[in-house]
């Protein structure tokens, strides 16, 4: 950060300094927040305001490149505004993870944050076009609301069919968010499911129903594992075990049907403005217009948490974007839209895991290193 000149949208490093323990950065000052809170707030940008903000971002990427810098870390977190004003300037922050590179120079570190991370990132074998694929990955989360990289690509897809959604690897991927979904989404889904018309939930009834081989109106994790292998998708029993916990509400060690078809509503994203009005209205129950957190605490009193307080006031720190203390309907529909999910689940990945990852697909030859000997 000495190395690189002055710029209006790279804060400033004030001063350090040293003790016996710890070196102390002195940043600028940001008050206006993250870049990503903002796209949450308002579910995505119109095309101009994204434009606007990707131009700074070029010029922060083109600033740093120039002077022999790689960020390694570019995402919507790391960018903050420096007041709360619409206009208000955009700064990068967070070069911890950053170095200097001469031209032609190749790295094999694995660093960054997995939503915005380049493939030859995973390669070991990237240089600072990596910085320019990151940019890529936020221009089109500012367009859209959501990453890019669900593997569904649904404007691929004839629209005018309706898919038939099967419990495979892309479904297990979208299974995994579910896990990482705060308990206040995950019991809006179940009002959501319970709404749904007889031919929104088409399909569903007949997947638990050829699971559930006991005929209790459960589905245990036996149960689970042998409907997904008649459905033709051989996961391993380790990701079956997290998709199981992540969907199973009440701690029995089942799916009851409610369950598995909140599981399903998410996969199948069929939630309109209709269906979350209602959601809404099921928390709102004083009918204020807001969701305060008494009537969070109440809503979500039987989900039989030990830490329900914390959980609590977790979501209600997430979700409460302007921070006035509750949750106002424009807040809820971005989160089940847009949601917080993905961000929370991109922190959970750690060096190790994407070490790991990285092994794997060069064993099963899905990523070739240029230089074998590395």
């Amino acid at each position: 950060m000495k190395h690189m000149p002055k710029h209006p949208n790279i804060v400033t490093l004030k001063d350090t300094y040293e003790d016996d323990s710890a070196v102390h950065i002195v940043m600028e000052l940001c008050e206006g927040g993250e870049l990503f809170d903002r796209i949450v707030a308002r579910g995505h940008y119109t095309e101009r305001a994204a434009a606007f903000v990707m131009k700074t971002i070029v010029e922060v990427v083109q600033m740093c490149h120039r002077h022999g810098v790689m960020h390694r870390d570019l995402k919507p977190e790391n960018f903050l505004f420096a007041n709360k004003k619409e206009t208000s300037p955009l700064k990068a922050i967070d070069f911890g993870l950053s170095v200097f590179f001469k031209p032609g120079e190749r790295f094999n570190e694995i660093v960054g944050s997995p939503y915005y991370m380049a493939p030859e990132v995973l390669k070991r074998n990237y240089g600072p076009e990596i910085d320019v694929w990151s940019a890529g990955v936020i221009l089109y989360i500012l367009l859209c609301g959501v990453p890019p990289f669900w593997a569904e690509h649904p404007w691929l897809q004839n629209a005018k069919k309706a898919p038939n959604v099967s419990l495979g690897e892309t479904v297990k991927a979208r299974l995994k968010q579910f896990s990482v979904m705060n308990k206040l989404k995950k019991r809006a889904l179940r009002v959501v499911a319970e709404h749904l018309s007889v031919e929104e939930v088409a399909g569903i009834k007949e997947a638990f129903d050829m699971m559930d081989s006991g005929k209790r109106g459960k589905i245990n994790f036996d149960e689970f594992k042998i409907g997904l292998h008649k459905l033709g998708h051989q996961i391993a029993d380790t990701d079956i075990q997290i998709l199981m916990e992540a969907a199973d509400v009440d701690g029995d060690g089942t799916l009851n049907y409610a369950e598995f078809l909140a599981v399903s509503v998410h996969l199948r994203k069929m939630a309109n403005d209709e269906h979350l009005h209602k959601a809404f209205a099921f928390f709102d129950r004083n009918e204020s217009g807001y969701i305060e957190i008494e009537e969070l605490r109440d809503a979500l009193s039987d989900e039989g948490d030990a830490n329900n307080e914390e959980v609590i006031v977790a979501i209600m720190h997430d979700v409460d974007t302007d921070k006035d203390g509750r949750i106002s309907y424009e807040e809820f529909a971005a989160m089940m839209k847009a949601g917080t999910d993905w961000r929370k689940a991109s922190r959970q990945y750690s060096r190790e895991r994407f070490n790991s990852l990285s092994l794997k697909l060069m064993r099963d030859g899905s990523l070739q290193l240029a230089n074998e000997g590395r």
